[in-house]
């Protein structure tokens, strides 16, 4: 099965279908599903435009209202994370995932799902330590504080992944597990991204609730964006009792702009009599109904249970007679329902209307959802003032925290979130007004080549495989098989006004020619120029953004 995987989208749908269908006429091959990893941006209205934790002046249209008012289809079926750019209102509306337009389909807070049976995780959201002991309490019209909160992880979401032991295939998160830059090229991350180098040699770039995570799930792929570059790794994980050590190969991936390396296909083999329909996972199932008891929608810190002593329940694995209650609530039929329904009025561009309000809807897909397996919508209860849902089982008041099952007594398990109202700082979260700031002047140079219709088959580059770095683990063995057909971690994109050497790519494959066509780097062309140096207006940017944001990119590897 071939997977594109795609950094951040931006709203830019159309470019992003358009870069694959390209892809798809020149290799001659087929894609079966678009992974993004977050800035979705899945705005239906200008209300929306108005929950979007960006300055005014940028926020646009994009193209996401096309598909969900059904003016266009998605082409391929999409599953998207949310990230720290989002219509934070609409995917409020799917805490457990939903359908956000016909074949895009959104994992919810954190949610795992089938396709093909491939099982494919996701956390939305960047993390940030103040706000990670909250419950999910934010609503429309969001205030400065809460239009940002609303994207920040929270603990809920990570204890409840905690409980899987079943293999996960794929994982998407916004931002980096942290530390996972220690299993791949640091130097030619470095050279890419210079400003980087303080937080790497620190180990305090990403993020920590990331990194347990991929210590417990250890899947065979990671896929990431946030940082605006394209980096791989391999970590070998320590073995599991007398387990085979587990491998897990990392990618993360641009923003969809031109000379930016923003989508990769992925060969994951599919299993055999699986079905063609996306589908609900049954243990990820059950632990949402195993932890409905836990879900919070106040601001009020908490701890999820642990085993010291303190509760009565702290493990919340799925038995296997729970899963099979699920398969059971759902007679056997474990696809999830094509009962994609619209909440608010699409954009028409005909109609504008610049001073519609944000809106608060719940949304038909999530009551469904909530009656079948017994759950309860946490957005209808916070829109409630955190009143107890009458159809959830087993629910506690929020305010009623002597019945907790939690603790907010208890430390918190990272040394970063000492307090649940802490102010530190989260280094890998990007400041929104210096982001879109920078694209500023830059529309007009790009818009040459935009159009992915127009370009020359030689301006979108194929690299066969990649030689990978030995993983930094005491427990890898001296020598690794190759395990990922990736491209090199750090690859030269060529300026517009620089020839393509012939030769380019030679010396990076160690393989067979059956790896071939196993990856592909996709690239969209461009005419920007600029100095970053030239705008005497810039606002003031944090030392990383400089960088990150720049505009005329060094992503170029130094020889």
């Amino acid at each position: 099965m071939k997977i594109a995987v795609e950094g951040c989208c931006h709203g830019e749908l159309d470019k992003i279908y358009e870069t694959i269908g390209y892809l798809e006429k020149k290799e001659g091959v087929k894609v079966d599903l678009l992974l993004c990893c977050g800035d979705f941006q899945a705005v239906r209205n200008e209300g929306d435009m108005k929950c979007m934790a960006v300055p005014a002046k940028y926020r646009t249209m994009q193209t996401f209202y096309k598909y969900y008012s059904g003016e266009k289809k998605a082409p391929v079926l999409t599953i998207f994370i949310g990230g720290n750019h989002e219509a934070s209102n609409h995917l409020q509306e799917l805490p457990y995932g939903g359908w956000v337009a016909p074949n895009i389909y959104y994992l919810g807070y954190a949610g795992v799902v089938r396709y093909k049976g491939i099982r494919i995780g996701g956390l939305s959201g960047i993390f940030k330590s103040h706000d990670y002991r909250k419950g999910h309490h934010e609503l429309p019209p969001y205030n400065p504080d809460t239009l940002r909160s609303v994207y920040h992880i929270r603990n809920i979401e990570v204890f409840k992944l905690k409980q899987i032991h079943m293999p996960i295939d794929i994982f998407m998160s916004h931002d980096w597990p942290r530390g996972i830059y220690n299993y791949g090229s640091t130097r030619e991350l470095l050279q890419k991204k210079k400003f980087l180098r303080q937080e790497v040699e620190t180990n305090t770039l990403g993020s920590p609730a990331a990194a347990e995570l991929l210590d417990h799930l250890q899947p065979s792929y990671w896929f990431s964006a946030h940082l605006h570059v394209k980096f791989a790794a391999l970590m070998q994980h320590p073995p599991k009792g007398n387990a085979a050590p587990r491998v897990t190969k990392f990618l993360s991936l641009d923003k969809c702009l031109p000379y930016r390396e923003f989508l990769q296909i992925v060969d994951v083999p599919e299993r055999p009599g699986s079905s063609e329909c996306l589908e609900y996972d049954p243990e990820w199932i059950a632990i949402l109904k195993a932890t409905n008891s836990l879900q919070r929608t106040t601001p009020h810190p908490w701890n999820p249970p642990e085993n010291n002593g303190l509760h009565e329940r702290w493990d919340f694995r799925p038995s296997e007679e729970a899963m099979m209650q699920v398969v059971e609530d759902l007679s056997g039929e474990l696809a999830i329902p094509d009962n994609f329904s619209r909440t608010v009025p699409p954009y028409d561009p005909n109609k504008p209307q610049p001073y519609a309000p944000p809106s608060y809807n719940t949304n038909p897909q999530t009551t469904e959802l909530c009656a079948t397996f017994r759950l309860t919508d946490i957005y209808a209860r916070a829109g409630r003032g955190g009143e107890v849902q009458s159809s959830g089982v087993g629910e506690e008041d929020d305010n009623d925290d002597a019945n907790s099952t939690g603790s907010v007594d208890e430390p918190s398990e990272y040394p970063t979130d000492t307090s649940g109202l802490s102010s530190s700082f989260n280094p890998d979260e990007i400041t929104i007004e210096d982001e879109w700031e920078e694209e500023e002047g830059k529309e007009e140079a790009n818009s040459k080549g935009d159009e992915v219709s127009t370009l020359p088959v030689g301006e979108i580059h194929t690299l066969s495989c990649m030689v990978l770095p030995k993983p930094k683990s005491d427990t890898s063995p001296t020598g690794l098989p190759d395990l990922m057909n990736l491209p090199p971690a750090c690859h030269s994109t060529p300026s517009a006004a620089r020839p393509r050497p012939e030769a380019e790519g030679e010396g990076l494959c160690e393989g067979s020619d059956e790896d071939a066509t196993a990856a592909r780097i996709l690239k969209r062309t461009s005419d920007e120029t600029g100095d970053p140096g030239s705008r005497s207006t810039a606002p003031r940017i944090k030392r990383r953004n400089q960088v990150i944001y720049a505009t005329v990119e060094d992503d170029e590897c130094e020889d």
